[in-house]
């Protein structure tokens, strides 16, 4: 069998996800990956055979999408090209994680495909979403990727077709204490931004991982790291609690360690408050950038007591299993109406 897993590469929670799946997807058949967007400090374990550029978010240093940068690199015209010209009708099996190029050939050519990842689970109107709510960002998030047969992960199962996340493998291996530092991943604040806000708080130690950071350094309290994957594991595994974006699969994993969670989502972005909106639900601590009381209730959450347990069994090799079934029904199903 032929399979096509298509990744989004804005951001890590994508590529992430997959660095899980693709075993999994080997044991049955041959597997091209697509790999749309240049927005993702993760390397897959496996060779990408397309690599596009497809539709990225591009962040600055300020906490917010760089709509700018965002229009600068994208091109209308190559995306059409991309679509029209991708070889998608030699597959047998689709799996599509929100990325825009393949769900729209597949779409055009009347193949079957299945949407799978976070962004899917927005389809149901059971999940929560934010108090002030957006027309345009709810259209983007549900409709500007073409999403078809869903299964959709989030941070608690609301709906059928809703599962719980997929945790890395070695998240799950790690080696939990709690050594009394915070970590911190902010990727869309500048290392001058991210250093203000904690050094008001100064009898914490901070660790924070950079993608601007060359190299380690220190600044009263605060350390920079480079981002990278392995340090950044370590710390998180040791740490007393995260600081972050309001993203999917750092944050799962993070409630999945026992880990205390804060999330400061980014500005402009309508997933991230969405995310907010069901973290908050849990009892995570969700501050705009822009809320006076920020550095309050950093302080609060450093200092309240730490009550939220999640359940996230592994089911990475369960929900391939699940869509390589139900795509073999469907098309012996295909199959088996005649032709008239």
């Amino acid at each position: 069998m032929k399979i096509l897993y298509a990744i989004q590469g804005t951001g890590n929670g994508h590529v992430s996800r997959a660095r899980e799946i693709i075993p999994y997807l080997k044991r049955y058949g041959d597997v091209d990956i697509l790999l749309s967007g240049d927005n993702v400090h993760l390397n897959l374990p496996c060779d990408v055979k397309y690599r596009t550029k497809g539709i990225s978010y591009h962040y600055g240093s300020d906490g917010k999408i760089d709509v700018l940068m965002s229009l600068r690199k994208f091109s209308l015209t190559n995306v059409i090209k991309d679509i029209s010209h991708f070889p998608i009708k030699q597959y047998d099996l689709i799996v599509n994680d929100y990325e825009f190029i393949s769900s729209w050939a597949a779409w055009a050519t009347g193949k079957r495909f299945v949407s799978f990842g976070h962004q899917p689970a927005y389809l149901s109107n059971k999940v929560p979403m934010p108090e002030k709510k957006s027309m345009i960002g709810n259209f983007i998030l549900k409709y500007h990727i073409k999403q078809s047969n869903p299964i959709g992960l989030h941070f608690e199962r609301y709906d059928d077709f809703i599962y719980t996340p997929i945790i890395r493998s070695e998240i799950r291996r790690l080696h939990v204490t709690d050594e009394g530092h915070y970590t911190v991943y902010l990727s869309s604040f500048g290392d001058e931004e991210v250093f203000k806000k904690l050094n008001k708080i100064k009898d914490i130690r901070w660790e924070v991982f950079s993608i601007r950071a060359k190299q380690k350094y220190t600044r009263e309290n605060v350390t920079f790291f480079p981002a990278n994957n392995d340090d950044f594991l370590k710390s998180v595994a040791s740490c007393t609690g995260l600081l972050t974006g309001a993203g999917f699969e750092t944050p799962a994993e993070t409630l999945y360690l026992g880990k205390r969670l804060f999330c400061i989502p980014i500005t402009m972005q309508y997933e991230q408050y969405c995310n907010g909106a069901a973290l908050k639900q849990l009892g995570v601590p969700v501050v705009y950038q822009e809320d006076p009381t920020l550095d309050t209730q950093l302080e609060n959450w450093i200092n309240a007591p730490w009550k939220i347990s999640v359940n996230y069994p592994d089911n990475a090799s369960m929900l391939v299993e699940k869509i390589v079934r139900e795509n073999e029904a469907a098309i012996s199903l295909t199959k088996a109406i005649p032709a008239y």
